[in-house]
């Protein structure tokens, strides 16, 4: 039996006001660090999974021709498009589950669906996770063990089985039930894809991929890859500050 391919949805489309004045005029995912953009590094990640179809990097109208500009100047063997969303400020975003359903309903996608925030940084392959993705025949979300409870705190927190499969998630816990942070990682089966319709005209949080996945863990089997290499979501000028001083460029 024939494997579906994958496609990728890239999320870039934020205003990442927390890194004012920095990104006032200038998308997170394009700054430098280690010598490269942010989402290029993704790409590069990308560009060694033969399971991969289209990837779409969805981005909104004031920053739409950054990422023209960036794509254009990009040395890849990955098939790319940049879409915007349509909108231009913070006050109208469709944010970032609306920002995928937008992607899933232009393109006519109804197949297997790899969701990865364009402001993650990580240290790690993706052959890993999308093994465990096939292995299991069911929705994946990659976590990491993270030590430091503060960081916890602000992060999406999972408790999982013995088989790895999510059986509680928190978001911003006060008394996180485990050690397991969730990243803005996600492979999503063809059936999970058309749910995300379905839990936006609920009335769902359109803006928080979290959200969505504790709305999911409930209804579908969602497993956790737990990820042992480094990662870094850059969303303060603090997260910033230590992307910069951990990862260095390998050229």
């Amino acid at each position: 039996m024939k494997r579906e391919k994958i496609d990728v949805i890239l999320l870039a489309a934020g205003y990442s006001t927390r890194l004012y004045p920095l990104t006032k005029n200038f998308p997170k995912p394009l700054l430098e660090i280690g010598g490269k953009p942010v989402i290029t590094n993704i790409i590069e990640k990308l560009e060694n999974l033969k399971e991969i179809s289209n990837v779409y990097v969805i981005t909104n109208d004031k920053f739409y021709k950054h990422f023209l500009n960036w794509k254009n100047n990009l040395k890849t063997t990955l098939d790319i498009e940049v879409i915007s969303d349509g909108t231009s400020s913070e006050k109208d975003k469709l944010g970032a589950m609306g920002d995928v359903n937008f992607v899933i309903k232009e393109k006519s996608i109804n197949g297997p669906l790899f969701i990865i925030g364009g402001d993650n940084l990580f240290d790690f392959g993706l052959h890993g996770i999308v093994n465990y993705f096939k292995e299991k025949n069911n929705d994946v979300v990659c976590t990491s063990e993270i030590k430091e409870l503060s960081r916890l705190k602000n992060m999406g927190v999972a408790k999982l089985d013995k088989n790895n499969k999510i059986i509680f998630l928190e978001e911003k816990p006060e008394n996180p039930p485990s050690k397991l942070a969730v990243s803005c990682m996600y492979l999503y089966t063809k059936e999970t894809t058309s749910l995300i319709k379905k839990y936006l005209e609920e009335g769902n949080n359109p803006d928080n991929t979290g959200s969505f996945l504790q709305w999911l863990y409930p209804r579908k089997e969602v497993y956790a890859f737990i990820n042992k290499g480094k990662i870094i979501d850059i969303g303060t000028p603090e997260t910033l500050e230590k992307a910069r001083k951990e990862f260095i460029s390998s050229s």
